[in-house]
């Protein structure tokens, strides 16, 4: 009997991590960072509800790190099989996951610095980056849209899920005792239409489902209003004088907003602005996003083939240096500072929050989602005051929520795309909060007459 269990992303957001037994086999669907409030992120350090020495393959959706970031720490406990993911996914996780370890192992050494001097027993780093060496040796690149035996009666084809580059539909096809079976992970589906990416790839069989929720109980803003929502506040930035603030996720936003201001240079006026890309690891994603032009939408690859360089606006500053970042808070007006981390809670961005959040003229704009618990969910929700290294700051900046950039389909996305199955197999909703997993099921239910379930985290169902 094959089954699948739930341990992450099941009630909540982040944590993503599916165990599908069947024939003596056992697998995972990806393996993500926990993460949010101090409390929920002590959760990583736990023991796995599982033996990693006894799962035989993982396959990884996409490389963000709730999906991918407790990978090294599966290797570190004992796992030594193949991770299969795109192509491009193994080029990204190649500096996500690098970039966590060195986190890591940087925040546990001045944790144990403070300990030392209070006597207190030292910490090890959740992984290190020798684990995550292990780890990137160990993921097996496949295309898109090709079938392969993977494991003994075990099959797989990842196909285009339009979320971020080589974020992946997984669809998994179950040989036993005679009978097959095909189970489909959504992944994170990605915004219909936008920028870079293209549509997610719609499957028409399955047996069961299992599909993310993230925005199940909201629609986003149309792309046309959300360009024009952000020309004005370009505009409105512009006339007050100030710096426009973007917390923005290195993989997937930065790229998409950097598209934009190209696309958009003579109707936002962004020759009166400098832009500054201020986080190594967004630089570098954005390599990885300027190799691969084969995996953009239409419009994308014809903006590339001109000559035009997708991710390079004529007034780019790269900001590549501990140096060159503290350089930018000088400048009182008249930049445009995109930095990480995306919900605020670690990066350069609250260096930038520091030297700008506290004066009236600033704008900063959130185009991604904020967790519970994060700093950036605190602000939209209208923070007055902050707390930054042991420092309380006013906030006086105008804050801007442009929910329309999000790289995640939204409600009426994701009945689009559970649509596009026939036979309206069984749907299991994962990767949502609460609210966000029951306003979507009861629309799934009212459309589609679809058999929903909500799974607890820990929870088992037969396939």
């Amino acid at each position: 009997m094959a089954t699948i269990r739930f341990f992450g992303a099941a009630g909540e957001v982040t944590g993503s991590c599916f165990l599908l037994s069947f024939d003596g086999r056992k697998v995972l669907v990806d393996c993500g960072l926990i993460q949010g409030t101090p409390a929920d992120e002590a959760r990583n350090f736990e023991p796995f509800p599982f033996s990693p020495s006894e799962i035989d393959a993982v396959f990884l959706t996409h490389a963000h790190l709730d999906h991918s970031g407790r990978l090294p720490l599966l290797v570190k406990r004992g796992f030594n099989g193949p991770i299969y993911c795109h192509s491009a996914t193994r080029d990204l996780c190649d500096i996500m996951l690098r970039d966590a370890a060195d986190i890591n192992e940087k925040e546990t050494a001045w944790e144990n610095q403070r300990r030392e001097r209070k006597g207190l027993e030292l910490c090890e780093p959740l992984y290190t980056m020798a684990d995550t060496e292990r780890t990137l040796q160990s993921l097996c690149p496949l295309p898109f849209s090709k079938r392969y035996q993977v494991q003994p009666g075990l099959e797989l084809q990842l196909q285009d899920a339009g979320h971020i580059l080589g974020s992946s539909v997984v669809e998994l096809w179950l040989h036993e005792e005679g009978v097959e079976r095909k189970l489909v992970f959504s992944g994170d589906l990605g915004h219909r239409d936008a920028p870079v990416m293209p549509n997610p790839v719609r499957i028409a069989e399955a047996d069961m489902v299992i599909m993310e929720s993230t925005y199940g109980d909201r629609l986003h803003r149309s792309w046309d209003d959300t360009l024009q929502e952000m020309q004005a506040i370009l505009d409105s930035a512009a006339q007050s004088g100030g710096n426009v603030l973007i917390p923005a996720f290195a993989v997937g936003r930065t790229q998409d907003l950097l598209y934009c201001f190209g696309r958009h240079f003579q109707q936002w006026g962004m020759k009166h602005w400098s832009i500054y890309l201020d986080s190594p690891m967004a630089i570098e994603a954005t390599e990885v996003y300027s190799r691969h032009p084969d995996l953009y939408d239409a419009e994308a690859r014809h903006f590339y083939s001109g000559g035009q360089k997708p991710f390079s606006p004529a007034n780019l500053h790269i900001s590549r240096t501990t140096e060159q970042s503290m350089a930018i808070n000088g400048i009182r007006g008249g930049a445009i500072i995109i930095a990480g981390s995306g919900m605020c809670d670690g990066g350069r961005i609250k260096h930038h929050f520091k030297h700008n959040i506290w004066r009236d003229n600033c704008h900063v704009i959130m185009v991604g989602y904020q967790a519970e618990g994060t700093l950036g969910r605190r602000l939209i929700e209208g923070a007055e005051h902050i707390r930054l290294w042991g420092e309380t700051v006013r906030v006086a900046a105008q804050i801007h929520t442009l929910g329309g950039f999000s790289a995640h389909a939204d409600q009426q996305g994701l009945l689009d795309w559970y649509g596009g199955f026939s036979s309206r197999p069984p749907l299991i909703l994962v990767h949502g909060e609460e609210q966000a997993r029951e306003g979507l099921a009861l629309q799934l239910k009212k459309r589609h007459a679809a058999r929903v379930i909500r799974p607890e985290y820990g929870q088992t169902l037969e396939v």
